[in-house]
């Protein structure tokens, strides 16, 4: 893989940082966007800012909402806030939208950003501008065409996998939240063109209760959807040796041409909400997986809901990295102020040899019933969601000058670097950190001796990294 310099913007994530603290969904709520502004404060005191470039996010319109969810839903989230939900009682009951999915201000606001990223990080892979673009935003599977569902408000995930399929014969969904992807499961269950596959906590009522090993789609999407339902203190050995030979038999059978990755970090050990045993590094382990398939990927966020256990570990692995002293939100670290808190909850791992054993010779024999992968005729391609061509150069210091790329930015993204893009995020903000670190390292690979240029990452909300030998789809000429 080689990497080359891209320019910097430092000054959006200043921007994307303050907008964020002002979307709060209440005081106990487990889900907190403001936590982005810790990642900020480590990005910033770690350097890696110098290997970023700063994007605003495109923003989601209600047009491209609709693409998958009710004209009556996206408008009711478009009018609706505190100030004026007494008038829509009906409508917050219709749309499931109330304790766990509440009205708080900037709701829209909140939905389109995080949407459009991961919108913008799809059209991207779309035209080869990158191989891999992260949204750690999105991942917002739980959303249902006509309502809210376990914080999720606008499903970003099947939106966007709406974007690949215009290009893309046959997309792979990937799921390693700790609840089922139920709203991306339900989006695709009767098609063979999106392939989705959840490891997930099942049983014992644990939300949202869907992800049986025997919901395998239907009619064209027979066999097509795929269940790993685990139960309580999975560990890293344990998940390791389930999640390979299955994502390796779902890639050889099904053979994708995009993948999407789902990475809530939720299934950490020590979640608010959950109940795994994963570690920091197992859980990187996941995407450095997926990554070596050299398949474009699109890396979306997820849950994760315990504040000092979620930071950047995933893309930047490195043991020389050591908490700073003088980093903004020191206290969070606490008790250990360690980048490696112990996420071990020495919960019993009641996944025996042998359940995971029928839960791999289930799969296997599914996956027997694809006889091959399918194919699709592509003669006429849709428009593109987002233009990137501009004949004037825009000013760096114009407000919003970032909004689109430039030609010229395109050919030097078209050549090089990583995108690294920071929009508004639902996990919490170590968790964030941690996912960032090891992804680096597993998308990246270890350093070589060999002589390379300056790597450098850009910051928007999407983020795009251009490497070397990734498989690629070209549509059929109209």
């Amino acid at each position: 893989m080689t990497l080359s310099a891209v320019g910097l913007r430092l000054r959006l994530i200043c921007k994307l940082n303050s907008v964020c603290v002002l979307v709060v969904l209440g005081a106990g709520h487990p889900m907190k966007p403001h936590r982005l502004s810790l990642t900020h404060s480590l990005v910033l005191h770690y350097g890696l800012y110098k290997k970023m470039m700063v994007f605003k996010p495109y923003k989601a319109s209600q047009h491209d909402m609709c693409r998958f969810h009710s004209e009556d839903y996206i408008d009711f989230l478009q009018k609706v806030s505190p100030n004026n939900m007494q008038g829509f009682t009906k409508s917050l009951n219709t749309f499931n939208v109330g304790d766990d999915c509440p009205v708080f201000p900037g709701l829209f606001e909140f939905c389109s950003r995080y949407t459009g990223a991961s919108l913008q990080g799809a059209t991207q892979l779309n035209h080869k501008i990158c191989d891999i673009a992260i949204n750690w935003a999105g991942g917002l599977h739980h959303a249902k065409k006509f309502e809210a569902s376990g914080f999720c408000y606008v499903n970003d995930i099947v939106i966007s996998i709406l974007e690949l399929l215009k290009y893309h014969p046959r997309v792979l969904y990937i799921d390693i939240d700790i609840h089922h992807g139920d709203g991306v499961q339900e989006a695709f269950y009767l098609t063979d063109r999106v392939m989705t596959v959840s490891f997930h906590k099942y049983g014992n009522y644990f939300f949202p209760g869907t992800g049986d090993m025997y919901e395998v789609g239907a009619e064209s999407g027979r066999y097509y959807c795929l269940n790993v339902p685990l139960r309580d203190g999975i560990d890293d050995q344990s998940y390791r040796q389930l999640f390979q030979p299955v994502i390796k038999q779902v890639v050889d059978f099904y053979q994708p041409t995009c993948i999407v990755l789902q990475c809530g970090a939720d299934s950490l050990g020590c979640d608010r909400l959950g109940c795994f045993n994963l570690s920091i590094r197992g859980h990187g382990e996941c995407v450095e997986f997926v990554k070596s398939f050299k398949i474009p990927l699109l890396v979306l966020g997820g849950g994760g809901y315990t504040v000092r256990n979620v930071w950047y570990f995933h893309f930047l692995n490195s043991p020389s990295f050591s908490l700073l002293l003088c980093a903004e939100y020191f206290e969070y670290f606490a008790p250990d102020f360690t980048l490696h808190p112990d996420v071990s909850t020495r919960i019993e791992n009641q996944n025996s040899r042998q359940y995971l054993e029928q839960i791999r010779q289930t799969v296997f024999e599914n996956l027997k019933m694809l006889n091959h992968a399918p194919s699709v005729q592509i003669h006429d391609v849709p428009s593109d969601l987002l233009g990137y061509e501009r004949n004037d150069e825009p000013d760096p210091d114009e407000r919003g000058a970032e909004d689109n790329y430039t030609s010229s930015r395109l050919s030097n993204l078209e050549q090089a670097g990583l995108t690294f893009s920071i929009g508004y995020v639902r996990w919490d903000i170590l968790h964030i950190t941690a996912f960032f670190i090891t992804s680096w390292n597993a998308l990246t690979g270890k350093k070589k001796k060999t002589k390379q240029k300056k790597q450098n990452i850009s910051c928007t909300a999407t983020v795009l990294i251009r490497c070397q030998g990734f498989r690629t789809f070209s549509p059929a000429a109209p």
